[in-house]
């Protein structure tokens, strides 16, 4: 591996050789060593002497070890070198030394630092125990405590996450823990509104100079870093969920992440960072790791804003889907908390027991969630125990009609029967479409519900269409819920391979109607792939995209926007004080006549008091003069 030395310069005279460096030693020059043995020895002496030194050039060095750990993570020579004592003590030094950080370039290095931490013991966990004897961990503390800013804080998280992950590094973590997972919710909860203040909200040319070159690695203009801020947000928000997923899975923490309100925020946060889908659970894996414990169980479905949430994810297009169906059915499988979340889940569940999510477990999912649902049926059905809500109860009610007693019936059937069913469903599906031409939206929803009723199981085809097509009409009858749960069905029966196009769609305008933009967003984006992405020779055109999925994208794109919430919450704020500081001109310009008034009527009655004062004198004096004269 060789490096180019940045001060290097060639010309014609010198034939392209180097000019001699100054400074002793040199890491660039070490690097170019070309001696191994002399070589490690020399970069070794390097990690030794940059803590201690003040060159301008160390920023450089750290920008070059960031590259080298991204492209290279699994290298192990610079770790086995000392270059973790040396991050350490460079970390430590920005957060103590503030006139040595305000020097040259140094405010940059405690940002690469924790990055180059980050990146090397994300995969390894050898050297996650380096680290943690080399003592990155009380330095990343210092920064994850926000001793400088949000962006220190960003990878000092992440790189404390990845350190959590390996259990050769979690004692040296554990230390912190009551610390750790409190910033972690507390970051979790409220970066998004920080990074809004201190970046987002600021002018561009007013923004932390530094930050700005961090962020968008000095190339583009304010909407490159909107962007770009707006990404880190989200990662600074993913990775604290991440290090507090890291302490749940072992158990650790839960008293505070288990309390009501972090809870429900947790409905409001995406899912994890899109590069790293498996090791980044983000909220709703947070969710489900929590359900694996006793306490975790109990203070979910004590929260029905939280089963709410994943049963919306649960029918959705949503990368997280099959994350909020496993916490479901964790919650189903505990005797303290199944009843609790039937009542409030059954009905959801039940549009998924067809589903088939592709390989592996998620290709009997329909299958699992059928258990779960009808695992103490026979309680439901010749027992006296029943839910609460009709609608969950009508809904075990079918699923045992659908999964039990159709597929006795069906297998009872001969050809002949097959046959009329098949032409009893066709007429039925033609007169309901003929309803529906015709303006007769709720006979039409009927006569689908017949069709469907007469659907033989294996009719996968023909129950896809119906059940869109209900779904249509109940969009137009202005009932999304029931629009929502036969898209859902079709869905699961056309497969995650090839999903049909119009439900999607169908459900997507469900979404929006009942004001849930995150699963409207992700049905309308599936939706736009699925159509651009057809090989049906009747398809639209390719790269061509439908006006009315535009408007969707954008109106979705708008309400799910990262800082949607916190800059509406500025807005709210600032009409508040703005009305405040009316009302508060108002009061005081009535308390200013109130006070002209006063004075105005003080200064009548003293002119009237003085006037009387004058003819006493005057009558007084008149008096005087007469008596003397008598």
């Amino acid at each position: 591996m060789e490096a180019k030395h940045p001060t290097s310069v060639a010309t014609a005279d010198d034939d392209n050789d180097d000019p001699p460096c100054m400074n002793q030693p040199c890491f660039f020059c070490t690097m170019n060593e070309p001696d191994p043995s002399l070589r490690r020895a020399r970069i070794a002496a390097c990690f030794e002497q940059i803590p201690l030194g003040d060159d301008p050039q160390t920023v450089l060095v750290l920008s070059g070890l960031w590259n080298v750990a991204m492209a290279q993570p699994d290298n192990q020579e610079f770790p086995s070198l000392g270059l973790f004592d040396c991050l350490a003590r460079l970390i430590l030094r920005g957060v103590h030394d503030k006139e040595w950080l305000q020097r040259d370039q140094n405010v940059y290095i405690p940002y690469y630092a924790a990055h180059v931490v980050g990146s090397y013991v994300m995969n390894k966990a050898r050297f996650a125990e380096k680290a943690v004897k080399s003592g990155v961990v009380p330095g990343l503390m210092e920064l994850m405590r926000g001793k400088m800013s949000w962006v220190e804080q960003r990878v000092a998280v992440r790189a404390l996450g990845h350190l959590a992950s390996h259990d050769e590094a979690f004692e040296a973590v554990l230390e912190f823990e009551q610390e750790i997972v409190g910033l972690a919710m507390e970051i979790a909860s409220n970066c998004l509104e920080v990074v809004y203040d201190e970046f987002v909200s600021i002018k561009s040319g007013e923004r932390e100079r530094y930050h700005v070159d961090l962020v968008t690695r000095g190339i583009g203009g304010k909407e490159t870093e909107d962007a770009r801020a707006e990404e880190w947000a989200s990662q600074l928000q993913c990775w604290s969920l991440y290090l507090l997923n890291c302490f749940a899975s072992k158990n650790r923490g839960l008293d505070s992440m288990c309390k009501r309100e972090f809870l429900r925020e947790l409905c409001g946060m995406w899912g994890g960072l899109a590069n790293r889908p498996s090791s980044s659970p983000g909220a709703i894996g947070l969710v489900r790791t929590l359900c694996q414990s006793k306490l975790g169980r109990s203070n979910i479905a004590s929260s029905r804003r939280v089963i709410e949430c994943l049963c919306n994810i649960s029918r959705s297009s949503d990368d997280c889907q099959y994350m909020a169906i496993d916490s479901l059915l964790l919650l189903l499988k505990d005797p303290d908390t199944r009843h609790q979340v039937l009542d409030m889940a059954a009905a959801v569940l039940a549009d998924l027991v067809e589903l088939h999510g592709g390989h592996g477990e998620r290709k009997r999912v329909g299958e699992r969630i059928t258990r779960a649902l009808l695992q103490d049926y026979h309680k439901f059905k010749y027992g006296n125990l029943k839910l609460k809500s009709g609608r969950s109860q009508r809904a075990l009610e079918e699923t045992w009609d659908l999964k039990v007693e159709r597929r006795r019936r069906e297998k009872l059937m001969s050809e002949e029967e097959v046959r009329e069913r098949n032409a009893m469903v066709g007429s039925l599906k033609r007169e309901g479409n003929e309803s529906f031409w015709c303006g007769e939206i709720k006979k039409a929803a009927a006569v689908y519900t017949k069709a469907l009723d007469l659907c033989l199981l294996k009719m996968r085809k023909q129950r896809i269409v119906i059940h869109s097509n209900r779904a249509q009409c109940h969009l137009l009858t202005r009932d999304p819920e029931n629009a929502i749960s036969d898209a859902t069905r079709a869905l699961c029966l056309s497969g995650a391979a090839r999903p049909h196009g119009k439900s999607l769609w169908r459900r997507s305008q469900a979404y929006d109607m009942t004001g849930s933009g995150r699963e409207s967003l992700m049905d309308c984006l599936t939706f736009i792939h699925v159509r651009m992405s057809s090989q049906h020779p009747d398809a639209p055109a390719k790269n061509k995209i439908p006006y009315y999925a535009t408007r969707m994208l954008n109106k979705q794109m708008n309400a799910t926007w990262l800082f949607a919430r916190v800059a509406n919450k500025k807005r709210r704020k600032g009409r508040t004080r703005k009305k405040a500081k009316c009302r508060s001109e108002h009061q005081a310009r009535k308390l200013g006549a109130k006070l002209d008034r006063v004075d105005e009527l003080l200064t009548t009655r003293e002119d009237k008091l003085g006037w009387s004062r004058r003819k006493l004198e005057e009558g007084a004096r008149t008096q005087s003069i007469g008596t003397s004269k008598g």
